[in-house]
């Protein structure tokens, strides 16, 4: 199926000083009616078929779910264990680009999850099939029935792509998702690279430094790359990161950065 091209047009230059997750753009209809959309207006973006795709990997040259998904097979090989017996929880799985780029290297199950309903809805509408199951979940707010579900896919992999340190997915969820993957399991994700830096005192940064460097998880690759173009076309830095994980995060760990 061809997908239809957008019509998509920037700000003008005084708005780009604006936060990244504060970023926004327009889509302009047949007759020139012009439509605004954040950059994480999520829902409505992924309401328009291709439009997504469009905007951040033709137009901002996105390489997350590719990196991501490139060093987790890197760090799986370094431990001469065999990709394809990953059972991968993909939060935040969105339209369902990273379980995109995780299926070319044959990974065995994939359990998709997201906040809202649309992109559960875009994918089966753009990916129909490629996921085992796509659940649309709060991990700040599971009930037991959730948990068990997921649970029951005895899952040995985590992964999640441009969604952490937004507000996206709050530390308590990533935390949740990340004590449902079994011990000596992976955890792949990227984040903002100002993230690790210790004067940013935000919750979910403060998380993040601790984990990495925690007993609760191994690193085995850590990698700053181009995640993509801003609107102005300069480079935005993350980190990508791949590791095994140890044991559970603590309970009396979960509300200590914020929800």
């Amino acid at each position: 199926m061809q997908i239809k091209r957008h019509r998509i047009q920037f700000p003008k230059l005084e708005a780009h000083k604006l936060a990244q997750d504060e970023a926004y753009f327009y889509i302009i209809d047949s007759d020139g009616e012009r439509r605004k959309l954040r950059f994480h207006d999520y829902g409505r973006i992924y309401d328009v078929p291709g439009l997504y795709e469009q905007l951040f990997y033709d137009r901002l040259k996105c390489n997350s779910p590719f990196k991501v998904a490139e060093i987790l097979h890197s760090a799986v090989d370094q431990s001469f264990e065999t990709f394809t017996e990953l059972r991968v929880l993909d939060l935040g799985a969105g339209n369902g680009l990273m379980g995109e780029a995780l299926k070319k290297y044959g990974v065995s199950r994939m359990v998709g999850v997201d906040i809202i309903e649309a992109a559960k809805v875009a994918t089966e509408r753009d990916r129909p099939h490629l996921y085992d199951a796509y659940y649309v979940a709060d991990f700040c707010a599971l009930s037991e029935d959730q948990r068990e579900e997921f649970n029951s896919w005895s899952l040995n992999c985590l992964t999640t792509v441009a969604a952490l340190g937004f507000g996206d997915i709050p530390p308590t969820a990533f935390m949740e998702a990340f004590n449902i993957i079994q011990p000596k399991g992976w955890v792949a994700f990227n984040i903002k690279e100002t993230f690790l830096n210790s004067s940013d005192e935000g919750g979910f940064s403060q998380m993040i430094r601790e984990l990495i460097f925690s007993k609760y998880l191994d690193v085995y690759h850590l990698e700053r790359y181009r995640h993509r173009l801003s609107i102005e076309g300069e480079p935005l830095y993350y980190y990508a990161l791949a590791a095994r994980k140890n044991a559970d995060i603590p309970h009396e760990y979960f509300g200590k950065y914020g929800q």
